[in-house]
Protein backbone atom coordinates (compact mmCIF):
# COMPACT_ATOMS: atom_id res chain seq x y z
CA UNK A 1 0.00 0.00 0.00
CA UNK A 2 1.40 3.36 -1.03
CA UNK A 3 0.51 5.32 2.10
CA UNK A 4 1.33 2.65 4.68
CA UNK A 5 4.32 3.69 6.79
CA UNK A 6 5.24 0.09 7.61
CA UNK A 7 5.16 -0.85 3.92
CA UNK A 8 7.53 2.06 3.29
CA UNK A 9 9.83 0.79 6.06
CA UNK A 10 9.70 -2.73 4.59
CA UNK A 11 10.55 -1.30 1.15
CA UNK A 12 13.49 0.65 2.68
CA UNK A 13 11.91 3.97 1.70
CA UNK A 14 12.04 5.02 5.37
CA UNK A 15 15.18 4.24 7.33
CA UNK A 16 14.96 2.59 10.74
CA UNK A 17 17.47 0.81 12.93
CA UNK A 18 16.67 -2.81 12.16
CA UNK A 19 16.96 -5.27 15.01
CA UNK A 20 15.92 -8.19 12.81
CA UNK A 21 15.24 -8.89 9.17
CA UNK A 22 14.60 -11.95 7.05
CA UNK A 23 12.68 -12.49 3.83
CA UNK A 24 9.28 -12.11 5.51
CA UNK A 25 9.67 -10.15 8.76
CA UNK A 26 11.28 -6.95 10.08
CA UNK A 27 11.76 -5.72 13.65
CA UNK A 28 12.74 -2.25 14.82
CA UNK A 29 12.40 -0.02 17.88
CA UNK A 30 9.17 1.93 18.34
CA UNK A 31 9.68 5.70 17.88
CA UNK A 32 7.41 6.34 20.89
CA UNK A 33 8.54 3.67 23.39
CA UNK A 34 6.21 2.72 26.23
CA UNK A 35 8.82 0.61 28.03
CA UNK A 36 12.62 0.41 28.15
CA UNK A 37 12.35 -2.25 25.43
CA UNK A 38 9.65 -1.53 22.86
CA UNK A 39 10.09 -3.25 19.52
CA UNK A 40 7.71 -3.49 16.58
CA UNK A 41 7.66 -6.75 14.62
CA UNK A 42 5.99 -6.52 11.21
CA UNK A 43 5.49 -8.71 8.17
CA UNK A 44 7.00 -7.30 4.99
CA UNK A 45 3.77 -8.26 3.23
CA UNK A 46 0.93 -5.82 3.83
CA UNK A 47 -1.73 -7.41 6.00
CA UNK A 48 -4.02 -4.80 7.54
CA UNK A 49 -4.73 -6.68 10.79
CA UNK A 50 -5.13 -10.13 12.29
CA UNK A 51 -8.66 -10.21 10.91
CA UNK A 52 -7.46 -9.73 7.33
CA UNK A 53 -5.04 -12.65 7.39
CA UNK A 54 -5.66 -15.32 4.77
CA UNK A 55 -5.15 -19.02 5.42
CA UNK A 56 -1.80 -18.70 3.63
CA UNK A 57 -0.72 -15.99 6.10
CA UNK A 58 -0.85 -18.24 9.18
CA UNK A 59 2.70 -19.46 8.59
CA UNK A 60 3.75 -15.81 8.65
CA UNK A 61 2.17 -15.40 12.07
CA UNK A 62 4.15 -18.38 13.34
CA UNK A 63 7.32 -16.83 11.87
CA UNK A 64 6.60 -13.56 13.67
CA UNK A 65 6.21 -15.43 16.97
CA UNK A 66 9.60 -17.03 16.40
CA UNK A 67 11.10 -13.57 15.99
CA UNK A 68 9.48 -12.52 19.30
CA UNK A 69 11.23 -15.37 21.10
CA UNK A 70 14.58 -14.61 19.46
CA UNK A 71 14.45 -10.88 20.20
CA UNK A 72 13.27 -11.41 23.78
CA UNK A 73 16.40 -13.50 24.36
CA UNK A 74 18.73 -11.10 22.52
CA UNK A 75 17.33 -8.00 24.25
CA UNK A 76 17.53 -9.56 27.72
CA UNK A 77 13.82 -9.59 28.56
CA UNK A 78 13.03 -13.30 28.24
CA UNK A 79 14.13 -14.22 31.77
CA UNK A 80 12.03 -11.61 33.64
CA UNK A 81 9.15 -11.56 31.16
CA UNK A 82 7.59 -9.26 28.62
CA UNK A 83 4.28 -8.26 27.10
CA UNK A 84 3.28 -8.95 23.49
CA UNK A 85 0.48 -6.73 22.16
CA UNK A 86 -1.44 -6.91 18.90
CA UNK A 87 -3.87 -4.02 18.53
CA UNK A 88 -6.66 -4.74 16.05
CA UNK A 89 -8.73 -2.09 14.31
CA UNK A 90 -9.70 1.29 15.72
CA UNK A 91 -11.34 0.27 19.01
CA UNK A 92 -8.42 -2.06 19.67
CA UNK A 93 -6.03 0.89 19.46
CA UNK A 94 -4.53 0.07 16.05
CA UNK A 95 -3.17 3.32 14.61
CA UNK A 96 -1.13 1.85 11.76
CA UNK A 97 -3.27 -0.52 9.73
CA UNK A 98 -0.50 -2.99 8.97
CA UNK A 99 -0.28 -6.03 11.23
CA UNK A 100 2.38 -5.56 13.90
CA UNK A 101 3.36 -6.91 17.29
CA UNK A 102 4.52 -4.66 20.11
CA UNK A 103 7.18 -6.43 22.17
CA UNK A 104 7.45 -4.58 25.50
CA UNK A 105 9.77 -5.32 28.39
CA UNK A 106 12.42 -4.09 30.75
CA UNK A 107 9.95 -3.06 33.47
CA UNK A 108 7.02 -4.49 35.42
CA UNK A 109 3.85 -4.36 33.34
CA UNK A 110 0.69 -3.27 35.16
CA UNK A 111 -2.90 -4.31 34.50
CA UNK A 112 -5.22 -3.16 33.05
CA UNK A 113 -3.05 -1.86 30.23
CA UNK A 114 -5.28 1.00 29.07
Amino acid sequence: MQDCIFCKIAAKEIAVELLYEDGEVLAFRDINPQAPVHVLIIPKKHVASLLEMSDEDHALLIRMHGVVRQLAEELGIAEEGFRLVVNTRDNGGQTVHHLHFHLLGGRFMTWPPG
